[in-house]
C-alpha cells in the first residue's frame, strides 16, 4: 500500500503515551482511552506512535506493532498519524515501517541511531536503507541529547534530498539552527520537539509541535500556535508561561508517571497505568504531588 500524505500534517502532535500492566503488557483499554482523549478533548491534529514517550526503546518488536494497530484502529483517520520506527537496527525499522505503511499510517519517523558513536555517513545510509525500502514519507528525528548525533546545515540539506525525507522533529535548544533551517528549507516541514519552547519556535514558523505533556495540555499548546499565528504574542506568551508552570513540575516529579496520573485524573482510568520495567513504578508520594499539580496547572 502506498500512503503519501505525510507533507499534509501540522499543529499539534501528541507523542502518545502508552499505558503498562504490571506484567509489562499494554493496557489496550487504557491505550485506547488516551487515544480518544487526544482526539475527543485535547483537540489535537495527530498522534506521534512509538517515540520515548510511549518507551518504544525498551519494546520489543511484536509489542511495537501491537501499538501501532491498536492505536489505528481507535484512531482510524480522525488525525493524521506518524509512526516512530527507528533505532539502532535498521532491518527492524524497515520491517516496522513497511508494517505502519500497510496500516496506513500518514508517515513514519525514525531517530537518528544511537548508543555507538555512528559517524554522519553511516547515518545517512541507514535513513536511505529506511527510504528506499519503505514507500511513506519520512520524517527525521533529531534529538542530541538523547542520541549524542548533532547534525548542522549541511548535514540535513543531505538528508533532506534523500526521497521520501519531508522533514525533521527537532528536538534540541539551538535556536539559530532552527531559524537557518526555516530559511533555508522554506519547503521542509519543522516540529518543535521541545514543549517548553513551543512559543519561541512558533516565532519561527515551525509547521507544528510533537510533545509529551500535549497529551494532557493538548489545548493550551493549540493556544498558543493560534495566538502566534494572529500576532497575539502577548497571550501566547502568557500559555507559554502557564505551560511551563505546568512543564517544571512535571518534569521535577517524574515525567512519565505523573502525566500518566494526570491523565487518570482526566478521566482515562481503565485499569493500570504503569511503566515498562526498568523504568520504576509511582511512589505515593509522587502519587500526590501529581494529584496537586493537576490542581494547580490543569
Amino acid at each position: 500500500m502506498t500512503k503519501a500524505t505525510g507533507k499534509d500534517i501540522k499543529g499539534i502532535i501528541s507523542a502518545l503515551l502508552v499505558p503498562f500492566n504490571e506484567d509489562g503488557s499494554v493496557n489496550e483499554k487504557g491505550l485506547r482511552q488516551i487515544v480518544r482523549h487526544n482526539i475527543d478533548r485535547m483537540k489535537v491534529d495527530g498522534l506521534y506512535v512509538g517515540g520515548s514517550t510511549g518507551e518504544n526503546f525498551m519494546l520489543g518488536k511484536e509489542t511495537k506493532k501491537e501499538i501501532f494497530d491498536i492505536v489505528k484502529d481507535e484512531a482510524k483517520d480522525d488525525v493524521k498519524l506518524i509512526a516512530q520506527i527507528g533505532g539502532p537496527n535498521v532491518y527492524e525499522a524497515i520491517e516496522l515501517g513497511q508494517y505502519a505503511t500497510d496500516l496506513d499510517y500518514d508517515a513514519i519517523s525514525a531517530v537518528t541511531p544511537f548508543y555507538y558513536k555512528f559517524s554522519f555517513e553511516e547515518v545517512k545510509q541507514y535513513y536511505k536503507d529506511i527510504t528506499d525500502a519503505v514507500d511513506n514519507d519520512l520524517i527525521v528525528y533529531s534529538i542530541p541529547v538523547l542520541t549524542g548525533i548533532s547534525m548542522g546545515l549541511n548535514e540535513f540539506k543531505e538528508l533532506f534530498e534523500l526521497k521520501h525525507i519531508i522533514g525533521v522533529k527537532f528536538t534540541a535548544a539551538d535556536f539559530f539552527l532552527l531559524e537557518r533551517l526555516r530559511k533555508k528549507f522554506p519547503d521542509v516541514k519543522i516540529y518543535s520537539g521541545f514543549d517548553e519552547m513551543l512559543f519561541p519556535a512558533a516565532i519561527y514558523q515551525v509547521d507544528g509541535a510533537i510533545g509529551s505533556t500535549y497529551n494532557v495540555n493538548g489545548l493550551r499548546a493549540k493556544g498558543i500556535l493560534e495566538a502566534v499565528a494572529h500576532s497575539d504574542l502577548d497571550k501566547a506568551r502568557q500559555l507559554q508561561n502557564d505551560s511551563n508552570d505546568l512543564i517544571e513540575a512535571v518534569l521535577a516529579n517524574g515525567l512519565y508517571p505523573t502525566l500518566k496520573r494526570i491523565l487518570q485524573l482526566q478521566g482515562c482510568d481503565h485499569g493500570e497505568f504503569l511503566s515498562r520495567k526498568p523504568m520504576a513504578s509511582m511512589t505515593e508520594a509522587q502519587r500526590i504531588e501529581a494529584e496537586r499539580i493537576f490542581k494547580a496547572y490543569l
